[in-house]
């Protein structure tokens, strides 16, 4: 049975597409304010779980789609390819705004260019990375990622991570880094474009949970306002960056019912991909989609074994697996427990009362003495 074709895949990408849209919706109703604390604890992990898994489906769909494309049918032209999804997300937008599911909203010009710029310079450096770089050294610049997300929020959102949230991170860096990184070869025009997609990735990811916060925007409405400019800027430069990467015209392309086909699946699941992308920042924060999206990457490494054999599956991948598991799932309690992940004000302030209690409790000692 082909992988690629299967209608139940689809239909569960619809299923959760759907049930996340829904509880989108429903989260923010006046419903929501009169529910006991213990129903709200357990409606935010369901959304949250929810959330996850959509995003989780949808990027190993379009993963799997997209390699089938390019390995199969031969279309290398993944800039282009990346302009068409957001084409695709601005016609949902569109429809939605036009059915009132979307409501008028304002996102400053400045802030929708800077935006823009970083989120352009994250898909061109990472395929200029790929394309320059070991796949070894490829894999090793996006784990920097998280390091540099974490840079970014301390700078930027002062944020304070206790020592269990830190050392889990490292664990599920170096479970990851164990199962993907083999030959490792660096060049100076490779490092640049790394280095480039690095920091415009992490930037671009911190932005989403900024705006969104910062002027109050929903997912849905932020695609609304990044999505058709992303289209518009990748569709006009990925014809010749593509070409200039690969030395193939996309004009010159051979179609054929079937690469039609998948390249309409790839922009039906891109519409999924980049609304969970935004989803799952908004509700956490980059670092935390960083660290659980490389679950992502173990679920892509066990179904190119399933589906494509299991040539490279040895002892040591097996073990780097099992270490990035159990490092997210220490993550995900080291950061939700008090102090695990803080701002600093809060972390300071906390301090200071603590230290306050504990000269009160003095003073009342020594008077009773």
């Amino acid at each position: 049975m082909n992988p690629f074709n299967s209608p139940l895949d689809l239909i569960f990408v619809e299923i959760l597409f759907y049930g996340c849209i829904y509880l989108n919706a429903n989260i923010e109703s006046p419903d929501t304010e009169r529910m006991a604390p213990a129903s709200k604890a357990d409606r935010k992990a369901a959304l949250d779980v929810a959330s996850w898994m959509f995003n989780v489906v949808t990027s190993v769909g379009i993963i799997i789609v997209n390699k089938a494309l390019m390995a199969s049918y031969g279309f290398s032209f993944a800039t282009t390819l990346t302009g068409m999804h957001f084409a695709t997300t601005t016609l949902m937008t569109v429809a939605l705004r036009w059915m009132g599911y979307i409501q008028p909203s304002h996102l400053p010009l400045p802030e929708l260019l800077k935006f823009i710029i970083f989120a352009n310079f994250s898909i061109v450096g990472m395929n200029v990375s790929l394309m320059w770089n070991s796949v070894g050294f490829y894999q090793i610049a996006k784990l920097t990622m998280i390091p540099v997300s974490c840079f970014l929020e301390v700078v930027l959102d002062k944020i304070r991570y206790s020592r269990d949230t830190k050392l889990s991170i490292s664990v599920v860096l170096l479970g990851v880094a164990v199962c993907t990184v083999t030959d490792v070869s660096v060049n100076t025009k490779g490092f640049v474009a790394a280095f480039i997609a690095v920091w415009s990735t992490s930037l671009q990811q911190y932005y989403v949970h900024y705006l969104q916060r910062k002027y109050s925007l929903g997912s849905f409405n932020l695609l609304g306002h990044t999505a058709p400019v992303q289209a518009v800027s990748l569709l006009l430069l990925g014809p010749f960056l593509d070409y200039w990467l690969t030395n193939k015209r996309i004009d010159a392309y051979d179609y054929s019912v079937t690469s039609v086909f998948f390249i309409t699946l790839s922009c039906t699941i891109a519409i999924g991909t980049n609304l969970s992308q935004f989803i799952c920042i908004g509700r956490f924060t980059a670092v935390s989609f960083q660290v659980l999206g490389h679950m992502k990457t173990i679920f892509v490494l066990v179904l190119g074994f399933f589906f494509f054999g299991k040539e490279g599956l040895n002892l040591h991948v097996i073990l780097g697996m099992i270490l990035a598991v159990m490092g997210m799932i220490w993550y995900g309690n080291a950061s939700s427990k008090p102090g695990g992940k803080e701002k600093r004000s809060l972390s300071l302030q906390s301090e200071r009362s603590q230290k306050h209690d504990l000269l009160l409790e003095s003073i009342e000692n020594d008077e009773n003495v």
